[in-house]
């Protein structure tokens, strides 16, 4: 070996680390016939001495031929050619595929090497003919197309093109391998489709999922959700859908199984659902648990030991414990854009003997093509309304026309407060119920309406009635039949209710056991009541598909695949590149998820205790309550403990009763931070400490609320004299 190969040698030897690479090596290439001496780099080559190459050489790296960059045949009887004549004749697409945009380049700083080897070996390049050389490289229609064969499209290679010119014009020494093949190309002994290599190795490193596109949609393959459930699939359950409208008695029928059995579990939509079942459980001497995200109440009196039953929110199901009965309520929900996947990953993980499906007739055939990847057939068991219900043949038309026993049901705040305000200057009284109340204030405001001796016999309430109270009401009023939606693409319009919707709500007239054994249905507007007569006439449409939702192990394994990419964006290329199963299952939106996860996105947070935060049930309409959420965050990544005090002094506790609307709206959302506070305590116990206290706290606020409620004319009037109402 001469002395210039030794030089060259122990020159790149003394390179700590090239930005390129984590391994440096020597090896032989065959070029043109010669063995020729080289540096290799995650297998590309470094030329420790060029020597000028024939026009129509062909030089292999990493299998890519430069005769097909420069779009010239191979020699079929060559070693080297690896690549058809056709896949020069029938170039690929190079449209940007739909999910391309989601990948945002990783910024490289240009290289700060301070040895200078490549100026050793070749001389100092010129930039501005670095620059030529890479222009040219850019236009080039072949560079393009096999470009497509390594998945970077025309936005993808465009972006990999600017970050690849930046870092090599504003690098002040290029590795050794890049300035030597840029000197060979200067001085005539090299092509600039040599430089692919190089332009492919940088690509990589600002696209990283180039390198494992396969392993992100292995990761986010959710055809089979069956069998993420082990425990489960070692059972062949019972399954048992109890199908009918409300009012029917389809879910006593469940909980009377749930109740008498050794042990069971309870999965309900709503809060107030599950503290009732917890409730009857125990005072008909069922010991009963109940959990939600906010709360756990133990029926042991030592108040740790777990009962054989337990009653919880269907998202705090466990799908690892065992019970002889399980009870899944409202299993139509497996169609709801944003909590579908809870219903569904209850439907196919509850480890149970025997599991009870209460819900509409609609979800039948849903639930049992999915229990058919399961194995298990489905027995279905049909009710019917245990009280009639009627149609009136004439909207309500005025306020004046209001009767004991009528509930009004509003789609929007501002519509609450006007109807009430209106009613109340009639002299008479009314009950509030929407869903931005606290439970406690909304079973309050029932009990107000319940009362045979109490004189508020008119309800004011949104659909928030739907579910989880039992209230007397004679005749249902719908002020309106236009509500907002979340579309498919997780937009708000407003749209006629649904037929489910408007069966749901209309069926809280007339309630089995109640004074009324009828119930009664009209409109508060003439022109609408054509529409919902039609409306409850229909059955509900069939549902289609059931809800799926990332989990936080996949969102790890893609975190461990992309680095550099932010939670938000994560979801975002899980969402694109996710497969389901289209017949059965759509994927839930995320948005609420990605808006918390971009907003506490600066806030430094391990992966795991990111994806719990994002994960928080917060309306993100309430200011406050996003506030209070990022503070929440900011502390935690601090490791800075969340008292009570601390609380106390960032919602400003005690608080003043509310003197208007506004003031009410307000307590509302810091009620919601006590619930979020405790959401958050259940999850990370060491940092959110004192969940007694703001329960005993979150007690007394509700007691204010109530009261705020109880005089919601007098905050109306002024509001109004404010000139200022919250919608």
């Amino acid at each position: 070996m001469n002395c210039f190969y030794r030089r060259a040698i122990s020159d790149v030897s003394r390179v700590s680390t090239f930005p390129y690479s984590n391994s440096l090596k020597t090896s032989n290439l065959v070029r043109n016939g010669k063995t020729q001496l080289c540096f290799s780099t995650s297998s590309h080559c470094i030329f420790a001495k060029s020597k000028p190459r024939p026009k129509n050489s062909v030089l292999q790296v990493k299998g890519i031929s430069h005769n097909l960059l420069r779009g010239k045949k191979d020699d079929p009887s060559s070693p080297s050619s690896s690549t058809s004549t056709s896949s020069v004749l029938t170039p690929p697409s190079i449209t940007p595929s739909s999910n391309s945009h989601l990948f945002i380049p990783v910024l490289l700083k240009p290289n700060a090497e301070t040895n200078n080897v490549g100026t050793e070996l070749t001389g100092k390049l010129n930039k501005q003919e670095v620059l030529k050389i890479l222009n040219k490289f850019f236009r080039r229609s072949e560079v393009k197309l096999i470009s497509v064969e390594h998945g970077l499209d025309n936005y993808l290679f465009h972006q990999a093109f600017i970050s690849f010119r930046r870092f090599c014009l504003e690098s002040e020494n290029l590795p050794v391998d890049l300035h030597i093949i840029f000197s060979d190309i200067i001085n005539q002994a090299g092509h600039v489709d040599d430089i692919f290599p190089y332009f492919l190795r940088h690509a990589k490193q600002i696209f990283p999922h180039l390198d494992c596109m396969d392993d992100l949609k292995k990761i986010s393959d959710l055809r089979s959700p069956a069998n993420w459930y082990p425990e489960a699939r070692l059972l062949i359950r019972r399954v048992i859908f109890h199908a009918g409208p409300t009012n029917s008695g389809k879910t006593f029928q469940a909980l009377e199984k749930f109740m008498t059995a050794k042990s069971g579990v309870y999965c309900g939509p709503l809060k107030l659902l599950a503290s009732e079942v917890y409730h009857k459980a125990n005072e008909k001497g069922t010991p009963c648990d109940l959990v939600t995200g906010e709360e756990r109440l133990m029926a042991n009196p030592d108040g740790e030991t777990p009962s054989p039953h337990v009653a919880c929110t269907v998202e705090m199901t466990s799908s690892n414990t065992p019970y002889e009965v399980g009870v899944i309520d409202e299993i139509q929900m497996l169609r709801d854009p944003q909590r579908g996947w809870a219903w569904t990953r209850a439907l196919l993980g509850l480890v149970v003997e025997e599991l009870h499906l209460c819900g509409e007739l609609a979800a039948i055939e849903l639930v049992k093509s999915i229990l058919i990847t399961t194995g298990e057939e489905v027995e279905v068991f049909k009710y019917k309304r245990l009280t009639d219900l009627d149609i009136e043949k004439r909207a309500l038309g005025s306020l004046d026309n209001v009767k004991p026993g009528d509930c009004i049901v509003c789609f929007s705040k501002n519509d609450i407060y006007s109807v009430s305000r209106q009613i109340e200057k009639k002299g008479r009284e009314v009950a509030v119920i929407y869903g931005g109340l606290p439970p406690g204030t909304k079973l309050a405001q029932a009990q107000k309406f319940n009362d045979p001796e109490n004189p508020c016999k008119i309800l004011v309430a949104t659909d928030a009635i739907g579910m989880g109270l039992n209230l007397s009401i004679r005749r249902v009023i719908f002020y309106s039949i236009i509500k907002p939606v979340m579309n498919e693409k997780g937009e708000r319009e407003l749209d006629i209710i649904s037929t489910s919707q408007a069966l749901q709500i209309a069926g809280r007239a007339g309630r089995y056991g109640t004074q009324y054994e009828k119930g009664l249905v009209t409109t508060f507007r003439a022109e609408d009541l054509p529409t919902l007569a039609e409306l409850l006439s229909d059955s509900p449409e069939d549902l289609v598909k059931a809800g799926l939702h990332p989990t936080a192990d996949q969102i790890e394994m893609y975190a461990y695949q992309l680095p550099s990419a932010t939670l938000s964006n994560l979801m975002d290329i899980f969402v694109s590149l996710c497969t389901v199963d289209h017949s059965l299952y759509f994927m839930c939106n995320v948005d609420d998820f990605k808006f918390l996860a971009d907003m506490i996105q600066h806030v430094p947070l391990p992966l795991r205790a990111r994806y719990v935060f994002c994960c928080a049930p917060i309306n993100r309409k309430m200011p406050f309550v996003c506030a209070m959420f990022l503070k929440f965050a900011r502390q935690y990544s601090k490791n800075d403990p969340i008292s009570y005090e601390w609380l106390c002094s960032h919602v400003g506790w005690p608080p003043k009763a509310p003197h208007t609307i506004l003031d009410l709206v307000h307590l509302e959302s810091v009620f919601d931070v006590f619930d979020l506070y405790l959401w958050l305590s259940y999850r990370f116990q060491d940092l959110f400490p004192d969940p007694l206290v703001v329960r005993e706290t979150q007690k007394e606020l509700d007691k204010v609320i109530q009261l705020g409620v109880f005089n919601i004319t007098r905050l109306l009037k002024n509001t109004e004299s404010s000139g200022t109402v919250e919608s």
